[in-house]
């Protein structure tokens, strides 16, 4: 009960309450923003929080990601811009209702679904983690590396339309971890002679590189494409105590979908957001009103990829592995913080795994009150001029970069990172296996070295283990499922074909 204790008073002191009030409006702001992501913001702030204890700094970037994530309903419904990828089935939907006169409604619907979803995801979070951090303590080195497998494999199915980009991107990353010092011998490797290297390429400046310096580039090289703004000011949002009974199925339906496809590795809170609009059009008894503003279209949207939050964290807490790209830069956070993330962190900071879960239960709260009393005023932040805008970002990127260890080098790394991301976008090749592909690669690598010294030299045990042998197997199962995918004649889709805008 001390613990406990201890943890309630902390999560009310001032600071605490300031740092989550901060965080989940900025993160709500940039959401909202086209072109801006919760990913830029988190790791723009990252060097911010160096001067902070480990915990201060959960509270601010663990609100930043609620916030980052519901923000994009904004301009998804009034301006069918989503804000964030997250939002892009809210266009769907959100957009012609709002053009049919009922823009409170909409955006009553989306903020509501948004609180539910975030809520179920805490529930299934504090249940989840412990169980999955203790089952995780009976895992032998090439168990890891067969569940870090399994995960590469997943990021990279999922990575994108095309297999071979997908795992061409987490193929990349891996290779981009390689210099510096390897996680297995300490060996200086791959270096090229220069020292500056002998760290290898910090998580940070890459991170900025590729999706913000990046972004930066895309703005200035990309005429602005105006879009037609519908008029909230008048409208009242709309969200009554009977839709929680009306749509309970959909609601929990769709944020159940969305937690769990946050559990797994490198999917994302727009895939969540696609299953679960796909889910509810199919079980729905008007599937011809999807898409032309359905109540239950915008519900399920938001219900869902608020709810991946909480399911991305559970991996990420439990096993010391990223459900999504924010979380990558949440594991650097903790590491950075001096925090061992994965079963361990249970053990010797339980602290800091009840701030966690205090964050992200209070953060919905106070994402909720700041929608309910801003989110018609926000709409005009997507017309902010670039030239007041990008100066700024592009400001925090070299700030934050060189922050990281004084030295210029790393501000380069950043520039060239940022140049990468220009090229993946430009050829198609999906950045979130690159990012998880660079923060796995090191990790599959040391538990691999680690089980041929146990074995002596020797994979059998990938296969003699049962628990490895079912992930090995879960792997090629996952990959051939993936080709069969490719190789299946496209179908056209209704849902996703009606509106190019929101690609």
């Amino acid at each position: 009960m001390s613990g406990l204790s201890e943890l309630i008073s902390f999560m009310l002191t001032p600071t605490a309450l300031a740092l989550m009030a901060f965080g989940t409006s900025l993160g709500i702001v940039v959401g909202a923003i086209p072109g801006l992501t919760g990913a830029m913001l988190i790791a723009l702030s990252l060097p911010l929080t160096f001067s902070m204890g480990g915990d201060p700094a959960l509270v601010l970037l663990i609100s930043m990601y609620v916030g980052s994530v519901s923000g994009g309903l904004i301009t998804a419904t009034l301006l069918r811009m989503p804000g964030t990828p997250a939002s892009m089935m809210t266009t769907l939907d959100g957009y012609p209702l709002a053009k049919q006169g009922q823009p409170g409604r909409a955006l009553g619907l989306g903020i509501g679904a948004s609180l539910c979803g975030g809520l179920v995801s805490w529930v299934v979070l504090i249940l989840l983690a412990r169980p999955m951090a203790l089952w995780s303590t009976k895992l032998g080195a090439f168990d890891f590396f067969a569940l870090v497998l399994m995960a590469l494999v997943l990021i990279a199915s999922v990575g994108g339309k095309s297999l071979v980009r997908g795992l061409f991107a987490g193929m990349l990353g891996i290779l981009v971890a390689m210099p510096g010092s390897s996680p297995a011998t300490g060996e200086i490797r791959w270096t090229f002679g220069l020292h500056a290297l002998d760290d290898g390429f910090k998580l940070l400046p890459v991170l900025i590189g590729l999706f913000a310096v990046s972004q930066i580039v895309h703005e200035l090289l990309t005429l602005h494409h105006p879009a037609s703004r519908i008029d909230a000011g008048q409208s009242r949002l709309d969200w009554r105590w009977s839709d929680w009974g009306r749509y309970k199925i959909n609601l929990l339906r769709s944020s159940l979908l969305g937690t769990f496809i946050g559990i797994l590795p490198g999917i994302g809170a727009n895939i969540g957001s696609v299953v679960a609009y796909s889910t509810a059009k199919n079980s729905s008894r008007t599937p011809e009103k999807f898409g032309a503003g359905s109540e239950e279209g915008i519900i399920a949207s938001e219900a869902a990829n608020n709810a991946t939050v909480g399911g991305a964290l559970i991996p990420l807490i439990a096993l010391g592995i990223p459900g999504s790209v924010i979380d990558a830069i949440l594991l650097g956070a903790l590491v950075i913080h001096g925090l061992q993330p994965g079963p361990f962190l249970f053990e010797n900071n339980p602290q800091t795994v009840g701030v966690i879960m205090a964050t992200m239960l209070l953060a919905n709260f106070f994402m909720f009150g700041f929608l309910w009393l801003f989110a018609k005023r926000l709409a005009g932040l997507a017309s902010l001029p670039r030239y007041v805008l990008l100066p700024v970002i592009l400001t925090f990127c070299v700030v934050g970069s060189y922050a990281l260890a004084n030295r210029m080098f790393d501000v380069w790394v950043m520039l060239g990172f940022g140049l990468v991301g220009v090229a993946m976008d430009r050829w198609k090749i999906p950045a979130a296996p690159f990012v998880i592909g660079f923060v796995l690669g090191p990790i599959a690598e040391e538990h691999l070295s680690a089980g041929l010294m146990e074995s002596g030299g020797s994979y059998l045990p990938l296969v003699t283990r049962p628990i490895s042998l079912t992930f090995c197997l879960l792997s090629i199962c996952l990959l051939i499922w993936s080709v069969r995918g490719v190789l299946k004649p496209e179908q056209p889709s209704e849902s996703t074909d009606q509106d190019p805008s929101v690609e």
